[in-house]
């Protein structure tokens, strides 16, 4: 299923599956958005998949934000574990 990105509320809310074939245009969207927006919010509650690629693209979108000085919200169902494996690897990083 192709990704639809609608903006909504002055957020932005991710439609269908967030994997190896949609992730790089996922990146290249909103790192292109941070060039213009200070603040993202990225609601991921109707992405119906996520694989290791689409975590990474969001692990991307998270060290982008940092490196520009920008503030990035990931909110949504699941982003609990989502925020679980991003820690580990931040941990294990360190």
């Amino acid at each position: 299923m192709a990704l639809q990105i609608l903006e909504k509320n002055g957020g932005f809310e991710v439609y269908g599956n967030l994997n190896t074939q949609t992730s790089h245009s996922f990146i290249v969207h909103f790192e292109y958005l941070m060039t213009r927006l200070k603040e993202v919010t990225i609601n991921i509650d109707k992405i119906k998949a996520i694989d290791a690629s689409g975590i990474g693209a969001l692990k991307t979108l998270f060290a982008i934000s940092l490196k520009n000085n920008r503030i990035l919200h990931i909110i949504g169902k699941g982003y609990k574990e989502i925020y679980a494996d991003t820690s580990k690897t931040c941990a294990a990083q360190e």
